[in-house]
């Protein structure tokens, strides 16, 4: 827990019907919520009246099953544009932040800078980018013909890609554009910074068309868990989205990233992290497992197993025995920590393919809690007092439901124990979150 900062950061990371690989099945569940703009407008709805800090939106330019049968059987297959989905909802929200995945693999820096330079604009400074490497083949079959980059290659690129973006927001001081007509001057031409970047990767010369950011630049929001992931997060991130089992990972997590902070200049409480947290809740204990076999009951094994890997970044796991072990796994380009963490759980807990397939398909290799509002409480307030997380990335495994049982059962429970906010302490995600605008870097 940050030492200035009483109160831990909650975001709703949203996901058409759910977090669950078959919640689109579940008869509480809404099945086409993948292409219906009204039931995300709800959501981000329902998370603002609850004070939420964000909702997270990510992405894949892909479709997520390379077999059409696969696909056919799981709700991955429609969704929105994460850039066009946080258009529609800032001007249905007013407080909220808004977050969405875009990879640096496939876009320029420009483009995407601008893209979020306008949403920042639209929304009051509410906006933040979850910078990604794109780590999938089918995401590579979609827009080069030479495959997958290494993952030294990807995140080198990254690095530029965040750097110019960067500059690029930065270009602009605040009052720049004084827009004197008496006088006929428009800007101000010594608060212009023009970028002039020559790298490895990229050539950018120039200006955004865009003022300063309300929140002085947009949020942002990274990932990664590799060695490489965590020096780009310290060095640029104001938020970290985390995946860890236990508490005793949550907190070398957490000790890692805030000691390479220093490193960069900058101090600990300039980085939230905040783990992903899939919660089944319910009045009783009895109730919540009920719920969660009710969902369980619904994965066929085909998708689950495929679900896994993916993740583990093999074509076929289909083809081992699903009551053995998990074999062996070749090195991977692809989500090199996710990877990890999944043979870490299927070892520690002596989990069958079938069975981590299984679990896996619940939050994604994400912390699952299941139980009571007061459990729960108990679980998230252990980690953020134990400087394991500066708050949680709420993952309901089915929407509405998920969300709206956890806002009406664990918020007020939160808020008893005096863990988190009644109402927004200001107007931009910056400021909720408690993370200061950062010094203006030079134009690279």
């Amino acid at each position: 827990m940050s030492s200035d900062a009483a109160k831990m950061k909650l975001g709703a990371f949203l996901m058409a019907g759910g977090h669950h690989i078959a919640a689109w099945r579940h008869p509480l569940a809404y099945a086409r919520a993948g292409v219906d703009i009204r039931h995300f407008i709800a959501l981000a709805q329902s998370a603002e009246r609850a004070q939420f800090d964000m909702i997270f939106v990510e992405d894949a330019a892909a479709i997520r099953e390379r077999d059409p049968r696969l696909a056919a059987q799981a709700a991955r297959s429609t969704s929105f544009e994460p850039l066009s989905l946080l258009a529609a909802l800032a001007v249905n929200t007013s407080r909220i932040g808004l977050v969405a995945t875009a990879s640096t693999t496939y876009n320029e820096p420009y483009g995407l800078a601008r893209a979020f330079a306008s949403l920042d604009q639209l929304s009051g400074g509410r906006v933040g980018w979850n910078l990604v490497t794109s780590a999938s083949e089918l995401e590579a079959e979609n827009f080069v013909s030479s495959g997958l980059r290494p993952h030294a290659a990807r995140y080198a690129w990254a690095e530029e890609f965040a750097d110019v973006a960067v500059a690029l927001w930065d270009g602009v001081d605040a009052g720049a554009y004084v827009v004197d007509a008496a006088n006929g001057v428009y800007a101000d031409p010594a608060r212009l910074h023009p970028v002039h970047h020559r790298g490895a990767h990229f050539i950018v010369q120039g200006l955004l068309d865009s003022q300063c950011s309300p929140q002085g630049r947009p949020l942002m929001v990274q990932a990664g868990a590799s060695d490489v992931g965590k020096n780009l997060a310290a060095r640029t991130a104001d938020v970290v989205f985390s995946a860890a089992q236990t508490l005793t990972e949550s907190q070398a997590f957490y000790a890692d990233v805030k000691r390479r902070l220093a490193a960069f200049g900058r101090e600990p409480n300039d980085l939230k992290i905040m783990p992903g947290l899939s919660p089944i809740v319910a009045p009783t204990m009895s109730e919540a497992r009920a719920k969660y076999a009710a969902l369980q009951e619904l994965i066929p094994d085909q998708v689950g197993v495929a679900l896994l890997a993916s993740y583990l970044s093999i074509k076929d796991l289909s083809r081992h025995p699903l009551d053995g072990p998990l074999p062996d796994m070749p090195p991977t380009d692809g989500i090199q920590s996710r990877q990890q963490l999944i043979i870490d759980m299927g070892r520690r807990e002596g989990l069958s393919i079938r069975q981590l397939a299984r679990h896996f398909a619940g939050a994604r290799g994400h912390w699952q809690l299941i139980g009571t509002p007061a459990s729960i409480a108990d679980e998230m307030e252990a980690r953020f007092r134990g400087a394991g997380a500066d708050g949680f990335n709420i993952m309901p495994a089915l929407f509405p439901g998920g969300l709206d049982d956890f806002i009406t059962l664990v918020v007020p429970e939160l808020r008893r124990r005096g863990l988190f906010r009644d109402v927004y302490e200001a107007s931009t995600l910056r400021g909720n979150l408690g993370v200061k605008v950062p010094r203006t870097s030079p134009a690279v």
